[in-house]
């Protein structure tokens, strides 16, 4: 994969050898459907794994038709489907069934992030799918979990924010809590997700024996809201000890300032970070203000929060007077950290972005090309690559079918039936 820092999105060319990465021999079936459980199997593709998605004949994942199409197509799919292969399947169906217990029996992840029971009433529970293949690692991401008096709530991302506490955070004082531009329930669910594949993964490989051959799988149960819950740094502990019940407080960073959003001469804003005990310091004696860099009384956090009015009253003013780049120029020579808030637009003409390989591009089915985010984290010995392109629905269905052994006359007859497509 080229990684060009001179143009505005490098290339992803296709992987050799060297760039198969950390998780090449990786077997994954991925059920499920929009972003939680492909989120985490695509993580996974990424670094190397071997993803079979498999997908309802007819309409496929409904990512492929969620927000902007190209084509027909969404283009978020070729972000969360890319180095995937589809297999098209009726899960509704015995023999469809029956051709995932084939596949798990041969994999090594399998990620579903289906209601509880779902994968029970199609007899594809842990119990059945673990007796067959004792080394399986099961990934099962779900709103609420696997047990609990909530757990056969239906339960998407944005509930799961509410739930975890996030949504309490969000937005002014005294307005309706806003929700996060994106959709970080799921995707923060599926981080830990992954997080939960490579410690079963490492338990496995500590498990080998001439018993388990290769080793001993088991279910990782991820809860939506507890993935967000798990972020939400110090807010059970002040509950507990205190009473204290964070609210939200707009840009600011509650009991750590100064910390905001400031409107400057031009419109826009910029984000400063004057946190830290020195760099408190710098930045008063930036904006001016060295009366405010020498008082003992604001020496220390506590104090500076005690003080958070006036503070963030002096640097506003200081803001105003300045364009956002004059602030983000001053501030960076004054060595505190700062910065503007990206649109999209920013994100991809930034120098930055592109001389660390994060904005790709790839090369569409009508030989247009499309930009997509690069690969995270980055590894230096064994990076993530781009394999191939998201694929088109069943487009692996026939090569999938003929690897665990069924013939051409077998698979004819399931796409006669529509069990496959």
């Amino acid at each position: 994969m080229t990684n060009t820092a001179s143009s505005p999105a490098a290339t992803a060319a296709p992987a050799d050898a060297t760039a198969a990465g950390p998780l090449a021999g990786l077997k994954v079936v991925e059920l499920g459907q929009l972003i939680a459980g492909p989120f985490a199997a695509r993580t996974l593709a990424d670094f190397g794994a071997e993803v079979i998605k498999i997908e309802p004949p007819g309409a496929g994942d409904p990512l492929r038709t969620w927000r902007l199409l190209k084509d027909g197509t969404s283009v978020w799919w070729q972000v969360q489907s890319r180095n995937k292969r589809s297999l098209a399947l009726d899960l509704r169906e015995a023999e469809a069934q029956a051709i995932v217990r084939q596949l798990a029996a041969e994999a090594d992840v399998l990620i579903e992030n289906f209601r509880p029971g779902a994968m029970e009433g199609w007899g594809l529970g842990p119990d059945a799918l673990l007796a067959a293949n004792p080394a399986l690692v099961m990934l099962r991401i779900s709103g609420y979990g696997q047990t609990g008096p909530y757990r056969d709530r239906p339960g998407f991302g944005v509930v799961a924010e509410a739930m975890g506490g996030l949504r309490h955070l969000t937005g002014e004082p005294g307005r309706v809590p806003v929700r996060v531009g994106v959709s970080i329930g799921d995707t923060l669910a599926s981080l830990h997700g992954v997080i939960g594949v490579l410690l079963a993964m490492q338990h496995r490989h500590a498990t080998v024996s001439a018993a388990h051959p290769k080793g001993i799988g088991q279910v990782i149960d991820v809860a939506l809201y507890e993935a967000v819950f798990n972020c939400m740094e110090s807010l059970l502990p002040e509950y507990d000890a205190f009473g204290a019940v964070r609210e939200a407080a707009g840009s600011a960073l509650p009991g750590i300032a100064p910390t905001n959003a400031y409107r400057c001469a031009d419109g826009g804003y910029a984000i400063v970070a004057g946190n830290g005990d020195s760099i408190f310091r710098r930045l008063m004696a930036c904006i001016g203000r060295p009366d405010l860099a020498g008082d003992p009384a604001l020496a220390g956090n506590a104090g500076r929060v005690a003080q958070v009015e006036m503070l963030d009253a002096a640097i506003g003013d200081w803001a105003a007077q300045r364009t956002v780049d004059e602030v983000l120029a001053a501030l960076d020579a004054a060595h505190v950290p700062a910065g503007r808030i990206c649109t999209i637009a920013d994100i991809a003409a930034d120098p930055h972005y592109a001389a660390r390989g994060m904005l790709q591009q790839v090369r569409m089915p009508d030989g247009s090309a499309l930009a997509v985010p690069g690969f995270v984290p980055k590894l230096s010995l064994t990076p993530a690559s781009h394999r191939h392109n998201a694929p088109a629905l069943g487009a692996d269905t026939d090569a999938v079918l003929r690897e665990i052994g069924l013939s051409a006359e077998q698979i004819a007859a399931l796409h006669a039936r529509g069990i496959v497509g």
